[in-house]
């Protein structure tokens, strides 16, 4: 029995390390967001405090999401970690500098949090594709 169009057409799609990648942050942020939420708002963590931890406690889950389903590395584990925990420090400094000057002009912690993810995504998929992960199992 033949394939149904659309499965051919999401095979095509998932095929792409872009959309993977997207799919695969998408989930981190939200992650990310909810660990931040959990810290700030429920249990009154300072924003300074709970943006770093909550972004560093994402770590173990971005990268190996990002490593296994969106860029289907084959290289050894050490210098992909290495390369990416050089990656992350320089997110994580990034990312709290966002959030921090979001909030002290006055905007919610999530606005800033949106606009560090914009910001460090274009980066983060170069990184990850030429850097992090540049050996593949699949040429895409």
């Amino acid at each position: 029995m033949p394939s149904a169009p659309h499965t051919s057409l999401i095979a095509r799609v998932w095929s792409s390390s872009a959309v993977r990648y997207l799919v695969v942050g998408g989930f981190s942020f939200l992650f990310d967001v909810g660990v931040l939420w959990l810290l700030h708002d429920v249990l009154h963590v300072a924003l300074a405090i709970a943006t770093p931890v909550a972004f560093l406690l994402s770590f173990a889950v971005t990268y190996t999401l990002q490593r296994t389903v969106a860029f289907r590395a084959a290289d050894g584990i050490a210098p992909s970690v290495l390369r990416y925990a050089i990656l992350v420090a320089v997110n994580t400094v990034a990312t709290t500098a966002i959030v921090w000057a979001g909030d002290a002009i006055g905007l919610p912690w999530i606005v800033g949090k949106i606009a560090a993810v914009v910001a460090t995504t274009v980066w983060n998929y170069f990184a990850y594709r030429y850097w992090v992960f540049g050996t593949r199992k699949v040429n895409d």
